[in-house]
């Protein structure tokens, strides 16, 4: 995913030498193409990548030894600004508007939309099993501290969430835009689910039933 260009440097200053400042921009330039050309095709060879970004494959190389390499740093980058988003929420004093702003932030960052495509394309580090307990804990402090407003509804659990996430990511157009709208209508309309009323059909999603799309052996590379 690319990097956030945000700093507390002055503009048109970043404060790296030239050669730093050069392989971070080509850093953020491979990671949005890694994303666009795996989005399309998770199988793609990390050459596609390289002619989308507009790099040399050895450049692409200096970075990313190998495709496992890009793959594992797109998705923990996604999970970075997932536990971003979800500190937000619950800086909030509003228990209710963290919850359903961190959902609007996660869907306009798209964040889920690799999750699906490249679980079990590379083996997580270590790091980012602790990345993933730290996004569920915080996740779960959201459900809580919203389910103490009487707002959401009372069968709801913190794995709901991340099945409305992918579903908000699942909705994809060419138009960037377009798409922008139509996953911002879909989740007004799924969180007014969250806070309606009535028992949702059959039991809830369990922990370890998504688990085994991460295996290597279940996704290939």
């Amino acid at each position: 995913m690319p990097r956030s260009t945000e700093s507390a440097v002055p503009k048109g200053r970043t404060g790296l030498p030239g050669r730093k400042q050069e392989a971070a921009r080509n850093d953020g330039v491979i990671l949005e193409a890694a994303r666009e050309v795996f989005l399309a095709d998770p199988k793609a060879p990390i050459t596609a990548v390289a002619q989308r970004a507009g790099v040399g494959i050895s450049a692409l190389y200096r970075r990313y030894p190998g495709k496992e390499d890009l793959l594992r740093t797109l998705c923990h980058d996604g999970l970075r600004r997932y536990i971003v988003e979800a500190e937000k929420g619950l800086e909030d004093a509003d228990a209710w508007r963290g919850l359903t702003g961190f959902l609007e932030r996660v869907v306009d960052a798209d964040v889920h939309s690799l999750t699906v495509h490249l679980a079990g394309a590379f083996t997580p580090t270590e790091e980012m099993g602790h990345d993933a307990m730290r996004s569920h804990e915080l996740t779960a402090a959201l459900v809580e501290r919203a389910h103490a407003t009487g707002r959401l509804r009372a069968d709801i659990v913190t794995l709901d969430l991340g099945l409305l996430l992918e579903g908000c990511a699942a909705i994809r157009i060419p138009d960037q835009e377009r798409t922008r709208q139509l996953r911002r209508r879909h989740l007004a309309l799924l969180v007014d689910g969250l806070a309606a009323s009535g028992d949702l059909p059959g039991p809830p999603p369990q922990a370890g039933e998504f688990g085994s799309r991460w295996n290597r052996e279940a996704g290939g590379a």
